[in-house]
């Protein structure tokens, strides 16, 4: 069972496949088949839904899915079109059983047994699988932190996950709240029509030059597979690496945008208080706070150690060999998602006792 249709399960249905497992929609009664849930409606995973501005030439870069190199994109296409686009060419072409619109909404064990059979509960029915792997990411789980005051507030609040034109707030006095790459994006195109101010917990640290994926970004992988491995609960990848000077980040500082401030201590109902204990007036606050991995479906199995972390080995999990989670920790990103998902159907069918084929 793959739970989840964006890269990395994508990934994972094709070396299903590859290794020989059959289409469980179309052969229920083999117990060598699988089938992929998907709650989204259509293919594209969570890049349905991001904001229109996010062109292709401004994303950090898509890799191919296994097999199935990219056709030729306009850098000015909005993601939220391309990548939909290549997804469903993907999935036809790969000929993958998928089920969608399924929300998945527990995972638990089927029986005493801990090597037995898991209860896949949904929306739609109940599942058994003999596996279970988890690709469904962090666009639907945000991070919406409490500051004293904020139900008092009178304007609009949204996090990055509802984010989707600067145009909506001109003329407006807008609070981007966030130290990751989509504040910078943000807070560079709501500063073109709106008065901005940023606020971080900690001073943002950038660092010049490109992102070496031979150096900087094998080095980032290895200190999050590390962490991962220990049990430690996940961080963002800009708390690894840091910010690059991007071009969208270089627009908002020659516009005195990206000017950092600390963060308020307490929110009011037309404004905030700011550190030193002065007002600011503010008409909408963007939580541009992150994500954290939609893994509450997960929770009956009991995964989080005391530290609420979920130790690895790889992409399984260490207290349950039957669940293994892609797109997470060190395969966050597309190509770590590609290879994740290569990596789980290895070590599940190494654990069937089932040679791979192909």
């Amino acid at each position: 069972m793959v739970v989840g249709a964006g890269q990395a399960g994508l990934s994972a249905g094709f070396h299903l496949k590859r290794a020989g497992f059959v289409s469980a929609v179309e052969h229920p009664e083999s117990n060598r088949s699988f089938v992929v849930l998907d709650a989204n409606t259509a293919p594209g995973g969570a890049w349905r839904f991001r904001w229109k501005s996010l062109t292709m030439a401004t994303v950090n870069g898509i890799f191919d899915l296994p097999g199935f190199p990219k056709p030729s994109i306009d850098p000015t296409e909005p993601s939220r079109d391309a990548v939909p686009r290549y997804f469903a060419a993907f999935e036809e072409a790969a000929g993958l059983p998928i089920v969608r619109p399924i929300h998945v909404t527990s995972v638990r064990p089927a029986d005493n047994d801990p090597d037995g059979d898991l209860m896949i509960e949904t929306n739609a029915g109940g599942w058994i699988a003999r596996a279970v792997i988890n690709a469904t990411g962090t666009w639907t789980n945000p991070v919406l932190p409490h500051y004293p005051g904020v139900e008092s507030f009178r304007g609009r609040q949204l996090h990055t996950h509802e984010y989707v034109d600067a145009a909506e707030f001109a003329g407006q006095r807008v609070a981007i709240v966030g130290g990751g790459i989509s504040a910078i994006q943000q807070l560079e195109e709501i500063s073109r029509v709106a008065s901005s101010f940023w606020y971080t917990r900690r001073e943002p640290v950038f660092f010049e030059g490109e992102f070496e994926p031979e150096t900087t970004g094998r080095a980032t992988i290895a200190k999050v597979t590390a962490d991962v491995e220990a049990g430690m609960p996940s961080s963002s990848v800009v708390s690894y690496t840091g910010l690059s000077w991007s071009p969208y980040a270089r627009a908002a500082k020659a516009r005195g945008a990206l000017e950092r401030r600390p963060m308020f201590t307490r929110i009011e109902p037309t404004g905030v208080i700011e550190l030193d204990g002065s007002f600011t007036s503010i008409d909408s606050i963007l939580w541009a706070t992150g994500f954290r991995p939609d893994l509450a479906h997960l929770d009956p199995l009991d995964l989080r150690n005391e530290r609420g972390g979920i130790a690895m080995r790889n992409t399984q999990v260490r207290a349950d060999p039957r669940i293994h989670l892609i797109g997470f920790g060190p395969s966050q990103s597309t190509v770590g998602a590609n290879r994740a998902g290569r990596d789980a159907v290895s070590a599940l069918v190494r654990r069937l006792g089932q040679s791979v084929v192909g």
